[in-house]
C-alpha cells in the first residue's frame, strides 16, 4: 500500500474531506420549503441537471451498478428513509437520486456543506435538509421531513456523519436519525456502496445494494422501535461491506 492511500484517523468523527467553513451557520431566515415559483423552476431544472451529470459520473468516473433495486417498488407510491454509508464525496449527493428515479430525494445534510464551491451554492435546490444550529428552528427542520414523507418523496440520511471515500467498513452511528420512521411510520431502506478491484481501472468498481423495506415494530414503544431499526439497518450494512474485496484507501487507527 503506497504511503499516501493509507489514511490515519483518532476517532470515527474525523473529517477527511473539510468544507470550506467547518462553522457555516444558515441565514436566520433561511427556509427549508420554499413554494415560490422561481424556487421551484431553479428547483427542478438544478435536480434534472444533476441527474444527467450524476448518470455519466457514476457510470465512467465511479462504474457504479446497483443491486437489488426491486425492492424499492413495494412502496413507490409512498415516502421512505433511505440510509446510506458515506464513503464519496461527490458521488454520494447522486447516488441515491439515481437509485430511486423516478421518485425525488431530498438529503439530510450538515449546514457546512453549504461552504463548498459550486456544489454549496445549489445544495438547496438539489433537495438539501440542513440540520439547524438552534433549537427554535428544529421543530422547522422536523416539520420539512414530514412534509417531504407526505409527499411521497424519499428522505436520504447518512448516519455515519463523516465522507471516508472508499471507505470499505460500516463505523459505528447512533440511532438518533431513527427516530422519524418511527414518528412518521414509514418505512427505512439501506443503501450499502462496496467496493471491487477492476480489470481495467485504477480505482474500484463500485456496486451499491439495496435492502428493505425495514418498518418500526409497532408493538414496541418508540424508544425500542428505534433501536430496533437501528439494529436492522446496521446490520445488513455490516454484512454487505463484506462484499468490498479491494481498499483504495486503508484507514487506520492512530495508536493512542
Amino acid at each position: 500500500m503506497k504511503k499516501e492511500r493509507i489514511r490515519y484517523y483518532n476517532s470515527f468523527d474525523d473529517d477527511f474531506e473539510i468544507a470550506r467553513d467547518q462553522n457555516f451557520k444558515l441565514p436566520e431566515d433561511y427556509k427549508w420549503i420554499k413554494r415560490d415559483f422561481i424556487s421551484k423552476a431553479l428547483s427542478f431544472l438544478v435536480y434534472t441537471a444533476a441527474l444527467i451529470f450524476s448518470s455519466v459520473y457514476n457510470r465512467f468516473v465511479l462504474h457504479i451498478t446497483f443491486s437489488n433495486r426491486k425492492v424499492l417498488r413495494s412502496v413507490k407510491r409512498g415516502g421512505y428513509f433511505l440510509y446510506c454509508n458515506h464513503t464519496q464525496p461527490i458521488g454520494d449527493v447522486f447516488t441515491p437520486a439515481l437509485a430511486v428515479f423516478p421518485k425525488r430525494i431530498y438529503t439530510v445534510v450538515s449546514p457546512a456543506n453549504f461552504s463548498i464551491p459550486v456544489i454549496g451554492k445549489i445544495l438547496t435546490y438539489l433537495g438539501a435538509l440542513p440540520i439547524p444550529d438552534s433549537i427554535s428552528k428544529m421543530k422547522e427542520f422536523n416539520r420539512a421531513i414530514q412534509v417531504r414523507i407526505e409527499e411521497n418523496k424519499c428522505i436520504v440520511i447518512y448516519p455515519e456523519a463523516h465522507v471516508w471515500e472508499y471507505c470499505t467498513q460500516i463505523r459505528p452511528f447512533p440511532d438518533t436519525s431513527f427516530k422519524y420512521p418511527v414518528l412518521l411510520n414509514k418505512p427505512a431502506f439501506a443503501i450499502t456502496s462496496t467496493y471491487k478491484k477492476s480489470k481495467l481501472f485504477k480505482r474500484p468498481i463500485t456496486k451499491v445494494y439495496i435492502d428493505g423495506p425495514f418498518y418500526p415494530d409497532t408493538t414496541l414503544n418508540a424508544k425500542k422501535q428505534k433501536e430496533q431499526l437501528h439494529s436492522k439497518i446496521v446490520s445488513v450494512m455490516q454484512k454487505r461491506s463484506k462484499e468490498s474485496n479491494f481498499s483504495y484507501y486503508n484507514y487506520e487507527k492512530i495508536p493512542q
